[in-house]
């Protein structure tokens, strides 16, 4: 019995942890832009097809398309890529390409074409998935910092001033809040000078 329940735990985590992993780029219409998201799932880039001609068939694919790429973060990109996804009116996928880019800035778009594509059908959907995502070394992508907390002012402390104390003709050295020891008779005492507040 109790191995069976540690099956259907590890069936059940399985599954969530396999619907967690799964992409959350939706598909959208030919005319309309696509999101594709990083590895956080938040919003990277956005994608436009700027060919609107996709008449493609078995026998003559459609090989290259054009598109626009934009960035919508704040960090600047070194590296891109990605893959945009084809599907006909059955949702079967009937094409895809890859399309690179050197560099964008934040909120740069630039225009891409997609070689090697091998687009089989007349697409009625389309979806971009961005597969690198380089920032710069300044932009490194590190988890959340808070910002440090804000510490409350200190005031300064003074340099230490030096004193001297005579005793019959003996010089002690003294600094503010440092004891010194001087012997009076067969005792020794211990004399400390503050600073009053």
């Amino acid at each position: 019995m109790r191995q069976l329940m540690f099956a259907v735990t590890l069936i059940i985590l399985g599954s969530v942890i396999t619907q967690a992993q799964q992409p959350n780029e939706q598909r959208a219409a030919l005319n309309e832009t696509v999101i594709a998201l990083d590895a956080k799932s938040a919003p990277a880039l956005e994608a436009r097809l700027l060919t609107q001609v996709l008449n493609g068939a078995e026998d003559s694919p459609v090989t290259n398309i054009k598109l626009s790429v934009k960035n919508t973060t704040p960090n600047f990109y070194t590296y891109v890529s990605g893959w945009v996804t084809f599907y006909d009116a059955n949702a079967l996928r009937c094409g895809d390409g890859l399309f690179k880019i050197d560099a964008l800035a934040p909120q740069e778009s630039a225009e891409v074409d997609t070689p090697g594509l091998r687009l089989r059908c007349s697409p009625q959907s389309w979806r971009a998935v961005a597969t690198n995502l380089m920032t710069r070394t300044v932009d490194i992508a590190k988890p959340f910092e808070p910002a440090p907390p804000v510490q409350a002012a200190v005031p300064e402390r003074p340099a230490p001033m030096n004193f001297v104390i005579s005793v019959d003709g003996q010089d002690y050295p003294i600094q503010v809040n440092n004891p010194m020891v001087v012997r009076l008779g067969n005792r020794n005492r211990r004399i400390v000078l503050r600073q009053v507040p």
